[in-house]
């Protein structure tokens, strides 16, 4: 294992350096700025691999005769109890006459670990456990008579050979 996708405790926090927002210690790129924190292709699948649990979308618009409009958005999470956990104002404004705003609020889940790759296959030998990488196989069925003589099928746009025995 490297250093670089060392284990985490879930929920654990870090400064984002380049924004300095607070971010999961999970992740490898920050979903403020979505600048790259560090390069560990573990983490990078998982946090691709990331769904969207809730997603609300709305628009404001201010009527365009009427005096400005000031706004602020808060954002507050709640337990299971209805117990306030968090509250976070982030960003305040002011619209003018004709103005609009559209306000989008996403919640990510992260699933536990890296989906794991298709194209990888797990050795399951004892004296190693490292990841064999095998191309996948098309399907075989049982070969024609046609296959079996070693013959080949002509290609598109290609007239077939004559029949053995025929003459044009």
């Amino acid at each position: 294992m490297n250093v670089a996708s060392r284990p985490v405790v879930p929920g654990k926090t870090r400064t984002c350096p380049h924004c300095k927002a607070v971010i999961l210690e999970s992740l490898s790129i920050c979903p403020g700025c979505m600048h790259h924190l560090r390069f560990d292709s573990e983490a990078a699948k998982r946090q691709v691999a990331a769904t969207s649990a809730l997603r609300v979308e709305g628009l404001i618009r201010h009527p365009p005769l009427e005096e400005s409009w000031e706004y602020f958005v808060v954002i507050a999470i709640r337990n299971d109890r209805g117990e306030e956990i968090a509250r976070q104002v982030v960003n305040v404004g002011a619209l003018q006459g004709a103005e609009k705003r559209t306000f989008t609020l996403s919640v990510e889940m992260l699933p536990p670990s890296a989906p794991p790759d298709p194209n990888v296959k797990t050795n399951t030998g004892t004296t190693s456990t490292n990841p064999v990488v095998q191309p996948p196989n098309p399907p075989q069925g049982p070969k024609t008579p046609a296959q079996l003589a070693g013959l080949k099928p002509p290609m598109p746009g290609q007239k077939p050979p004559p029949a053995p025995g025929k003459k044009h």
